[in-house]
């Protein structure tokens, strides 16, 4: 009897958590560039990326390569009992595309969630304290740590009791919804004055675009005024890249394009190109806080995975990945702000080089936020060939994350099949 998704969908929900959702009910047997073909042969364009992973898309053959070779040397020694050169590579090319003009060090993990509890270790080893300010719709982790750092409760805590102390939660600016960058900084301000004095704050946690948050990139006030707010009181800021690094955003990092440098920086998911790595870099001084023994970790930094990683960056470099960013995103943009003309439910259609969102409301020039039709077109979208996600505190943003490596005329019939999803609601 052949596999179907219906069949393996049976074996899944008796085998597997309810608590590890799954957006669509596929299941993908084998995937290239930006295309996957399911277990009944069905083939799909691929807008959701792994979730910002696959920014050189699946299985590029210079990833591959560089894997396979790696094979025939060594797949696990534990980096802290034998090292190995690519580890050591890649901390270096790490080091070297931060931004920020002083000395740095580079840590390996594994997932996004380790990299932020491990910025958050350094943070409060540099600087004594324990305190961390995190901001409203921000998303860091499923870790107990991060948890209590990200910004939504429903689906990610629900459930768990009160998550750890010492977290302060600040207020994300969004022009659209009318929080500015005052609000947010006097946001700060109040909890300096009514919970925990910047003496207590070891750093303050940030993504320079959110994520999980409905795409909102960060004014570049904001950044500098958190930067001026950092060097004032001794707080270490921490710029989360786990989504937005790897040329997501045009440029390798976002915080390139901010007008200031983080003291330390998260970064995971689409850097190795399929294949579980993170990291955090930061000033030197602050990243040798820590005593030998008190970082790392059984597979941290696997060299498979910095294997994979060498070889992403070469493919930026080759292909010019960070301008085919730039190019995506403008293509998309153009073709959704059309798709928005005629179809005033959109209310916004915004974008940091190919980190596009289109924010959905309930009626023109409304600001309630109106979930159901984007769940609408996530699904219809998918019976039509199409995978999307959705995003935004209330689910009510489409996100696009596309393959930079996906070619124009892919790109050209995801949006064809976006028109006519937004089309049928009508």
């Amino acid at each position: 009897m052949s596999k179907t998704n219906e069949s393996l969908m049976q074996r899944r929900v008796a085998a597997v958590p309810r608590g590890v959702g799954q957006i669509h009910p596929i299941f993908a047997e084998s995937a290239k560039n930006a295309t996957v073909t399911d277990v009944e042969g069905r083939e799909f364009i691929d807008f959701a990326g792994g979730i910002a992973v696959l920014n050189t898309g699946h299985l590029h053959p210079k990833v591959i390569a560089a894997v396979q070779e790696q094979l025939t040397k060594v797949t696990h020694t534990c980096f802290q009992v034998l090292a190995y050169e690519p580890y050591v590579e890649l901390c270096e090319k790490i080091n070297a595309r931060v931004p920020g003009d002083f000395a740095k060090k580079t840590l390996l993990v594994t997932t996004g969630s380790e990299a932020v509890e491990n910025a958050v270790k350094i943070a409060r080893a540099a600087t004594g304290r324990a305190g961390v300010i995190a901001f409203t719709g921000g998303y860091h982790g499923r870790t107990m740590m991060t948890l209590g750092l990200t910004g939504k409760v429903v689906p990610y805590s629900a459930g768990m009791g009160l998550m750890p102390g010492g977290i302060f939660r600040a207020i994300f600016p969004n022009e659209l919804h009318g929080v500015s960058v005052e609000d947010s900084i006097a946001s700060i301000e109040r909890i300096f004055k009514n919970d925990a004095e910047p003496r207590d704050i070891a750093a303050i946690i940030i993504e320079p675009v959110q994520g999980e948050g409905g795409f909102i990139p960060a004014p570049k006030e904001l950044m500098k005024r958190l930067r001026a707010l950092c060097d004032q009181h001794g707080i270490l800021l921490i710029a989360d890249e786990v989504q937005t690094g790897a040329g997501r955003t045009g440029t390798f990092f976002a915080m390139e394009q901010m007008g200031v440098a983080p003291d330390l920086t998260t970064f995971a998911k689409s850097i190795a190109g399929g294949f579980p790595l993170a990291g955090v870099c930061g000033k030197a001084e602050y990243m040798d806080a820590i005593a030998p023994g008190g970082l790392g970790g059984t597979y941290a930094g696997s060299p498979i995975a910095c294997a994979a990683a060498l070889a992403v960056i070469e493919v930026f470099e080759e292909e010019k990945l960070l301008e085919r960013s730039q190019e995506v995103g403008e293509r998309l943009v153009a073709a959704l702000r059309k798709i928005q003309d005629k179809h005033p439910i959109i209310g916004d259609v915004r974008a940091l080089g190919s980190m596009i969102a289109v924010e959905v409301f309930d009626k023109a020039g409304s600001h309630t936020p109106d979930a159901a039709a984007v769940a609408s077109v996530v699904a219809k979208a998918r019976d039509k060939g199409l995978i999307l996600l959705s995003c935004g505190t209330y689910g009510n943003v489409l996100r696009v994350l596309v393959p930079l490596t996906a070619p124009n005329e892919q790109l050209d019939k995801g949006l064809a099949i976006i028109e006519e999803c937004f089309a049928e609601l009508a």
